[in-house]
């Protein structure tokens, strides 16, 4: 059984994660095999807080180049997390808004 330090790995900060705070939605990046239902424990585990749902989107790998070699950067797994009306949010990112 994994813990759930193992599941959510970080917070994405980006401009459109920023905006879905004021729905009650926080995105993190979290591991390639972790289903809806452990990440959903894992948010309630780490944050206290309780979850409404889980979306989930595998991210590809982009191609980058740095001069006249080429590669790609690693995939990973996106959750966006909402959370039900009555919880409270999330603090990690209350500093961030």
């Amino acid at each position: 059984m994994k813990i759930a330090q193992d599941i959510i790995l970080a917070p994405v900060i980006t401009e459109k994660s920023m905006a879905g705070i004021a729905d009650k939605k926080y995105t993190f990046k979290v591991a390639k095999d972790a289903n809806k239902i452990e990440i959903a424990e894992a948010v309630e585990k780490l944050f206290k807080v309780k979850v409404a749902k889980v979306n989930t989107i595998s991210v590809r790998g982009k191609e980058k180049r740095m001069g006249r070699y080429s590669g790609y950067t690693s995939s990973w797994k996106k959750a966006i997390v909402t959370l039900k009306a009555d919880s409270k949010p999330i603090e990690f990112f209350d500093g961030l808004v």
